[in-house]
């Protein structure tokens, strides 16, 4: 928008006329002061600014225009009948203006002008952009590296810890076997299964996001029986789990198009999750039903909860809650790959939670999805 700035009204109509004939949009002041109250209000692309005014002249007004940041950088034409010496026209330079045109204003020397500081006016904001975007993919560009140094350093921990754990029970194992005692080296042969069962998750956890990086994970559609699935997965958790009781809600009731191991990764991921953030509980709720062509699968605990803002973040990659990361060890990634493989079978993930009241996690896929993931 541009603001003619004139106290003699024929001279703001005429302007006005003009350049809203060129299609430019137009505001008007009669003088300094309503000009420098709209330039607060407004944003102006150009201000076309008589000079001699009574009150607050040109000069005056362009002084005070520049000392308010959002129109810094606002493009001030001078014109003027009276002051066309040299000394006007630098003092009207140094006033902040970037030009001067002294009447009877030539208007096709004006519109060309004011056509000119609005292609630059345009350029600028368009290298602004530019340099916003850059600025932002450079942040983000730090912000991943962060992540991946932060990750990389949780990792090594990560595998470390059963490394070192089932190099102590073999330790143990050899004095036991020395010994002749049977239960204890079965005692420690059962604890190192464990340790190697941590290690081979974590391991298949890098694997999996190291493909879904590169493009080349792999997807084995079929049709499969979601019910059976449900109920094997469930018996396996209670036998693990046995202080935590498992309450099915529902059935599928019919055959589902998928990847049956990668869905199975998924609802694992949920089930151990619900587990290990529900310190002082024993009851976990798996929902599922099918409406109008949809697979509804929902793992509800009633355990810590999550904030809003850690809602938000939560299926990110890397992302592990602050809080939460000392208690409860992970790499951040299980969330991440869970979307990812829900996300190829063309379903979304979701979950409703509260602090301290618990989570449900849920996705939703197509019953008959037919297109090779």
């Amino acid at each position: 928008m541009i603001l003619i700035v004139d106290d003699t009204p024929e001279n703001l109509i005429s302007l006005k006329k003009v350049l809203e004939k060129h299609d430019f949009e137009v505001d008007t002041a009669s003088s300094g002061e309503e000009a420098l109250k709209k330039v607060l209000k407004k944003s102006y692309v150009l201000i076309i600014l008589d000079v001699q005014m009574p009150g607050m002249d040109g000069f005056e007004v362009a002084e005070a225009i520049s000392g308010y940041s959002k129109a810094k950088e606002t493009a001030i034409i001078f014109l003027s009948a009276a002051n066309t010496e040299f000394k006007f026209i630098v003092k009207g330079y140094s006033s902040g203006g970037l030009d001067y045109i002294t009447k009877p204003v030539d208007m096709n020397i004006l519109l060309l002008k004011v056509k000119t500081f609005y292609r630059i006016y345009e350029q600028n904001r368009k290298l602004n952009e530019m340099q916003n975007s850059l600025l932002a993919e450079i942040e983000t560009r730090k912000e991943a590296e962060r992540k991946k140094d932060e990750f990389i350093s949780i990792a090594s921990h990560e595998l470390k810890t059963p490394l070192t754990s089932v190099k102590g029970y073999v330790q143990l194992l050899e004095r036991s076997i020395n010994k002749h005692d049977t239960e204890t080296i079965k005692k420690h042969l059962a604890k190192a299964q464990v340790q190697l069962e941590k290690l081979n998750v974590l391991i298949a956890d890098l694997l999996d996001i190291s493909k879904i990086e590169s493009g080349k994970i792999k997807f084995n559609m079929q049709n499969f029986c979601m019910d059976k699935l449900i109920d094997n997965l469930i018996e396996v958790m209670h036998q693990s789990n046995p202080e935590f009781k498992i309450n099915r809600r529902g059935f599928a009731n019919r055959a589902i198009y998928g990847d049956e191991m990668r869905l199975e990764q998924v609802i694992v991921n949920f089930l151990t999750n619900a587990i290990k953030y529900s310190p002082g509980t024993n009851e976990i709720d798996v929902t599922v039903n099918v409406k109008d062509g949809e697979l509804y699968l929902a793992v509800k605990d009633f355990g810590i909860g999550m904030s809003p803002e850690q809602q938000e973040r939560v299926f990110d990659k890397f992302y592990r809650v602050e809080e939460t990361s000392q208690r409860f060890p992970g790499l951040g990634i299980g969330l991440y790959i869970s979307s990812e493989i829900i996300a190829r079978h063309q379903g979304r993930v979701g979950l409703n939670s509260e602090n301290g009241k618990g989570s449900e996690f849920y996705f939703i896929i197509p019953t008959d999805l037919k297109t090779e993931a």
